[in-house]
């Protein structure tokens, strides 16, 4: 049991509720930091959103991963200056960021899955789950750089700007988050096993 579905269970309707509100909106707060966190770049920045997502595809549920990062786009929907720099609304939906922004709730969900199966506490199930995320994150992406830029620029510039010199940064961000939820599946166990 992870410590979210542990600080989620029990008491009353209510006090689930306002759990689950809480939850949700730590893990907006966590998504928005990290966002704003960049090195600028075009077509898209890098950013520690990727890490964001990944955390909390692995420490939340799937209803709970979803339900966040589909509040963290609507507020950037609605206009909110959640996403990186000050940039919102549907044309920024509409962007060069879009297809990655996708691929976050894909990658969430599929960290999510995959993590939860037998076995997933060990370091090479997490960095398997984490590492489909980020494929699932890429291939929106791209797909979405694809159709944008495609008629445009050749196949070699969207994989470059797209993905290619994002690799570096992306295998620290993938260790960083393997590392930190490795260390809270082993810590959950342990109180699990104590109690």
């Amino acid at each position: 049991m992870s410590a979210t579905s542990t600080f989620l269970t029990g008491g009353t309707s209510r006090e689930t509720a306002i759990r689950h509100a809480v939850a949700v909106a730590l893990g907006v707060g966590f998504l928005i930091a990290a966002s704003k966190i960049r090195v600028p770049m075009w077509p898209v920045p890098m950013t520690m959103q990727t890490f964001a997502v990944l955390i909390v595809g692995g420490v939340c549920s799937l209803r709970m991963s979803a339900t966040i990062l589909v509040a963290w786009l609507s507020l950037g929907l609605l206009g909110f200056s959640v996403f990186t720099g000050e940039a919102a609304g549907a044309a920024y939906l509409a962007g060069p960021t879009a297809g990655y922004l996708a691929g976050f709730v894909a990658a969430a969900l599929l960290v999510g899955a995959v993590s939860r199966r037998s076995n997933a506490g060990s370091p090479r199930s997490m960095v398997l789950s984490l590492a489909l995320g980020c494929v699932a994150i890429y291939t929106c992406g791209l797909l979405w750089m694809a159709w944008l830029f495609g008629a445009s620029q050749s196949a070699s510039w969207i994989l470059w700007n797209g993905m290619i010199v994002f690799v570096p940064g992306e295998i620290l961000k993938l260790a960083a988050a393997a590392a930190i939820l490795v260390a809270m599946r082993t810590r959950s166990d342990r109180q699990t096993k104590a109690k």
